[in-house]
């Protein structure tokens, strides 16, 4: 493999039957070898997988961290779960539109997203005793499900199941607006706006939030998959270390989402 360091730019190092030469190096060539990166810096610059999972490791720390924060003070300081909650939502777009990684703003996010999961979380627990619990423990199956099964190859991402994801993705979005907003202006009976609706199939009586919510947590998994196809590209192409930060900050993202998602899906099946 040819290599830009100048020291082995020679006939044992270069291309087959270069000839070597005894040119007598000037100060400016011994400064420019002195300056150039060796193989070995190079090797440590790329993206790998340990790399990858301890930067995921500790933005979810900060999340967590703030997380607890959140749970305990949102009691006295309820707006922590706005500020969370509009200040995640600008820096998650920020961040995803950024051409190049911030490992500062990335940080930032997590701390936020803590806010809110730690706050919305503890409102959800003083409403329903438990359900913060099977939420947890239902987003680490997902998880863990979907990493056992993309590692053993069983699901890949494709480009057809990817353009039907961000069809998905779209119509899914604009519900959420137009729920959202009849939420704030009472449109909807229940505390979910239409989520709290319910629809009849083959004789029995469901909750369209159900249905709503299985379907995103579908989405969901996939977006998972799609953050570990990222990963799994970046390292086999021997992309930027930087990009690491990319792969925590898109599982983050989609964590969050499942959680909040599943978190909700259990508030619904107990009203």
């Amino acid at each position: 493999m040819a290599t830009s360091n100048p020291a082995f730019r020679n006939a044992a190092f270069g291309a087959p039957g270069a000839v070597a030469t005894s040119k007598v190096l000037s100060d400016n060539d011994l400064q420019a070898l002195y300056n150039s990166p060796s193989a070995g810096s190079q090797e440590t610059d790329r993206m790998t997988y340990e790399d990858t999972i301890g930067k995921t490791v500790l933005a979810f720390a900060i999340l967590l961290a703030a997380a607890a924060t959140a749970w305990v003070l949102t009691p006295v300081m309820p707006f922590l779960v706005i500020l969370g909650a509009i200040g995640g939502l600008v820096l998650g777009l920020v961040n995803a539109f950024k051409k190049e990684p911030s490992p500062p703003l990335i940080l930032a996010y997590a701390a936020l997203e803590g806010l809110f999961v730690g706050g919305i979380s503890r409102v959800f627990e003083s409403i329903s005793e438990g359900v913060v619990v099977q939420a947890v423990l239902a987003t680490l199956v997902v998880v863990g499900v979907t990493l056992a099964l993309f590692s053993s190859g069983k699901i890949r991402a494709s480009k057809k199941a990817t353009k039907v994801f961000l069809i998905a993705m779209v119509g899914y979005a604009v519900f959420s607006l137009v729920n959202f907003g009849m939420m704030i202006f009472g449109a909807g009976d229940g505390a979910f706006g239409m989520r709290s609706g319910s629809i009849e199939i083959a004789g029995f009586e469901i909750k369209l939030g159900l249905v709503i919510g299985v379907l995103a947590v579908l989405m969901a998994a996939y977006s998972l998959v799609l953050d570990f196809d990222f990963i799994q590209r970046g390292v086999n192409n021997r992309a930027p270390r930087k990009y690491g930060w990319s792969g925590a900050f898109g599982i983050m993202v989609t964590v969050v989402w499942l959680y909040i998602e599943l978190l909700r899906i259990f508030m619904i099946a107990r009203e």
